[in-house]
């Protein structure tokens, strides 16, 4: 074989590996969504890489032959092809022996460098840059192949199957789609510039449904405008004006013997009518939605759809009323700063890095903000306040702090008992 065929056939070699190469990378990650997407704009060869990703195995089988076979065959060819003429140069500067040695060391370190570089860096670059129209692209020319060499492929797919099974390995690609790849998505979409830090918020917000407490959206009982039953139509229309809601809660004595609520369209309609307002009047009273204070905001929501409301009223296992929740404070924690004007946030990030934040922000929210997840006795509290209670074992009073996972919780506010403000800072070791 002359060399210039040498070349040709070397360049070729490379030329199959790298095409085994490009069809073991794009197939592997190719996303089933992507192709699904493919698939349901008309290209019919998404389909079929889909059937292939549910048992691929015979499909690898085939790249590895061709990619080992093509090795071996570019080594001979490469050595044959190199190996002559680097004994011709360093015959003159060294004895044969050592010059023919030395000349197959560097024409086997060439020859493997090109088909590293050439059949399988560059390749599986480029099948990971655009998996799935690489995979439709050669799926074609792969399904001959299967074909042609399926015997050999049957045999060493029953090998590595057999293996599998000793080793307890999957044998099917689980294409399962978790809410942490939803979010793991969604970051990678944010960072890339495609979703907005507050729209990819929402996203995270919707998945935290389900873990998130009803407390951490409710307002609390010491912030609860309610009536009682007896309330005049001059103290009512007091209220209303003190402390405008969509839906008060209806009082028998006590804040915690709820007879019902009152819809302020209702109350409205009177006024605007020049009716007194008149609390045991026939169909003022709506029944109240009564649910337990354990209940998870997705569970919440729930129970709204099934009752046909959108707003309850919080009781602990006492059968103590300890707060209200309306469907809007549950869509305003899921949208979070898309709808929450800037002087209402909970948490302020400050100029010199530290955070302003409120003793009634949930966990959930901190934890993000501060970007640490691990936190002591985690299930004996809510809020940032209920934090600084179980750290202190006492209420908080002003001045208290509290180290922990490389911040300062400083109480700066406290009102009634109440945890107004927190400044948390971080220690020096941990700013960035």
């Amino acid at each position: 074989m002359t060399p210039f065929q040498s070349l040709f056939v070397l360049v070729f070699l490379i030329a199959a590996s790298a095409f085994f190469s490009l069809a073991e990378m794009s197939l592997a990650a190719s996303r089933r969504l992507k192709l699904t997407q493919m698939a349901d704009e008309g290209d019919a060869r998404a389909l079929r890489v889909m059937q292939i990703q549910e048992h691929p195995g015979r499909y690898f089988t085939v790249v590895q032959i061709g990619i080992n076979s093509v090795a071996i065959l570019g080594g001979i060819v490469g050595e044959g092809m190199l190996g002559p003429w680097l004994v011709w140069i360093f015959e003159p500067w060294m004895a044969a022996g050592w010059a023919a040695r030395l000349a197959f060391l560097l024409s086997v370190a060439l020859v493997t460098s090109l088909f590293v570089v050439f059949a399988d860096l560059v390749p599986k670059q480029a099948g990971m840059a655009n998996p799935e129209r690489l995979a439709v692209r050669l799926v074609g020319p792969m399904e001959r192949l299967l074909a042609l060499l399926k015997p050999l492929a049957w045999l060493y797919n029953k090998c590595a199957s057999a293996a599998m099974r000793v080793l307890g390995l999957p044998m099917q690609r689980d294409e399962r789609i978790t809410s942490d790849d939803i979010l793991a998505l969604t970051e990678a979409g944010a960072q890339a510039g495609v979703l907005e830090r507050p729209e990819q918020q929402v996203i995270e917000n919707v998945f935290e449904l389900d873990t998130r407490p009803v407390s951490s959206a409710m307002t609390l009982r010491g912030s609860v405008a309610w009536f009682d039953i007896r309330d005049s139509d001059e103290s009512v229309r007091v209220r209303i004006a003190a402390e405008p809601f969509s839906t008060y809660p209806v009082c028998d004595g006590g804040l915690d013997n709820v007879v019902g609520y009152v819809d302020a369209k209702d109350l409205f309609q009177r006024v605007l009518n020049q009716r007194p307002i008149v609390l045991t009047d026939e169909g003022l009273i709506h029944k109240a939605l009564v649910v337990p204070d354990r209940l998870s905001l997705a569970e919440v929501l729930a129970q709204f759809r099934q009752a046909h409301e959108d707003f309850a009223i919080i009781v602990n296992e006492y059968s103590t009323v300890v707060g209200v929740v309306t469907l809007n404070d549950v869509m305003s924690t899921v949208m979070g700063e898309l709808v929450t004007p800037a002087d209402e946030d909970l948490i302020v990030r400050r100029d010199d890095g530290s955070w302003l934040v409120d003793g009634m922000t949930p966990m959930p929210d901190v934890q993000r903000a501060l970007s640490l997840y691990d936190w002591p006795d985690k299930d004996e509290y809510e809020t940032l306040a209920g934090f600084l209670m179980v750290m202190l074992r006492r209420v908080p009073r002003r001045t208290d702090c509290v180290e922990w996972g490389g911040y300062r919780f400083e109480v700066m506010d406290v009102d009634s008992y109440r945890i107004d403000q927190v400044l948390v800072t971080p220690r020096k070791e941990n700013v960035q």
